[in-house]
């Protein structure tokens, strides 16, 4: 699915939604936007499972139970692409909304966002995680479409066959643009 005209019917539909894309793409934004179009519960990955007070990333084992969670709950939008624990997330999404910006987008939004909250820590990020930019995370974001999107590619091939309601035809849209974000969230606030 990439057009945003038929996602209003899929997302309202919808009641687990997964919002996945390289840093800088605007997940956390598109995320929080839509779950109050859709009055869904918001879920930040980074906030809510990885990351404690002073940059700690919290022991695995305890990552994956506060997933399996979370998904278990009927209600819900998710922001983070976590390949990782793609196998907790997707058996239980109803649709996922990939944003495919190029990397000069993405690198973008990640500088801008240093530079808006440099020094504190950004709304969808624990108390005590100030906004660091580093040369690990440009060089990931350079290489995403090589090196993690065969990943996530394959991780929504393998489990969205697994989706009981959806079986594989588990709606993804992908969104290429910030353009596309705003329209899709302009189509969703508009009347049927």
């Amino acid at each position: 699915m990439n057009g945003t005209s038929s996602s209003k019917a899929v997302l309202a539909e919808a009641d687990r939604i997964l919002v996945i894309g390289c840093p800088g793409s605007g997940k956390s934004t598109l995320a929080k936007q839509l779950s109050r179009s859709l009055d869904l519960r918001y879920i930040s990955m980074d906030r809510d499972f990885y990351w404690l007070p002073g940059w700690i990333k919290r022991p695995r084992d305890e990552i994956y139970r506060l997933i399996a969670e979370a998904v278990t709950e009927e209600r819900w939008i998710m922001d983070g692409t976590g390949l990782s624990s793609f196998h907790l997330r997707l058996p239980r999404a109803e649709a996922v909304i990939w944003l495919r910006l190029p990397r000069y987008a993405c690198l973008y939004g990640a500088i801008s966002r240093t530079f808006r909250y440099f020094g504190r820590s950004r709304p969808e990020l624990p108390a005590g995680c100030p906004e660091r930019l580093s040369l690990e995370l440009l060089t990931y974001i350079w290489n995403f479409e090589r090196d993690a999107v065969p990943l996530i590619e394959a991780a929504v091939r393998n489990y969205a066959a697994g989706i009981a309601e959806h079986g594989p035809d588990v709606p993804v849209l992908q969104l290429k643009s910030r353009r596309r974000m705003r329209e899709l969230l302009d189509l969703l606030d508009r009347p049927a």
